[in-house]
């Protein structure tokens, strides 16, 4: 835009403008042992909620929208509006098992779905219950914050084997950079991608003897020989 008011003669000279260094992504992540332990520590109330957001990555903000004539526990879906969501796209969830049987047991089913009654508070306490932050003088907390279920999910959705396009449908992603500051890679990612090249190298190499992996190769078949 400034160099249009340049070349229009609306300003004189082009400021240089310093962009700031974009600050690193986040790396928090909950594994689905430190899940459990920190939903047993909740409110059973808010249980629906925070299983919802770390299975399916929503934004809190979305779900706190949604009313029950969005969900279809038979189908294990539940629908966002367009005006529910951030990028102004409405867009289909699919729900894990666990949260169907939640949901299905919840009445009534009017309203909003998920409770967020004492939300910070609830969440704060149970991460210093189960060593996942820290809780000092003043309420000042430090450690897993609730977004970082957003985090959680993309990473376990790629890990699973879903193809990356799907996964930006599901947690309405819209943009490739956005999402690749979701995507976590830790040590055991490198670690597993180095196990999957290994294998890979060993079934070529054994291909390249002639011995496919998995199969007994038969035996020759060996003519009679015919006597007079």
């Amino acid at each position: 835009m400034l160099r249009i008011a340049f070349e229009d003669g609306k300003i004189q000279v082009v400021p240089k403008i310093r962009l700031l260094k974009e600050p690193p992504a986040r790396k928090g992540f909950l594994a689905r042992e430190q899940f459990e332990r920190l939903s047993a520590a909740l409110p059973e109330d808010l249980r629906p909620l925070i299983t919802f957001l770390y299975f399916c990555g929503v934004r809190l903000g979305e779900a706190q929208q949604i009313e029950w004539s969005q969900v279809d526990l038979a189908a294990g879906l539940i629908r966002l509006e367009t005006e529910q969501t951030k990028t102004s796209e409405a867009r289909v969830v699919p729900l894990p098992d666990v949260l169907i049987q939640m949901l299905a047991a919840m009445e009534p089913k009017s309203g909003a779905v998920f409770s967020t009654r004492n939300l910070r508070k609830a969440w704060v306490k149970a991460c210093a219950a189960t060593g996942l932050g820290t809780l000092g003088d003043g309420w000042r907390y430090a450690g897993l914050i609730i977004h970082d279920l957003r985090r959680s999910a993309v990473k376990n959705l790629i890990a699973a084997g879903v193809p990356e396009k799907v996964c930006m449908a599901i947690t309405g992603h819209k943009t490739r950079t956005v999402f690749d500051r979701y995507h976590i890679v830790d040590t055991t990612d490198v670690q597993r991608a180095m196990r999957r090249v290994e294998e890979n190298a060993s079934g070529e190499n054994l291909a390249h003897f002639g011995v496919k992996i998995g199969k007994i190769l038969p035996a020759p078949r060996t003519r009679k020989r015919l006597t007079a």
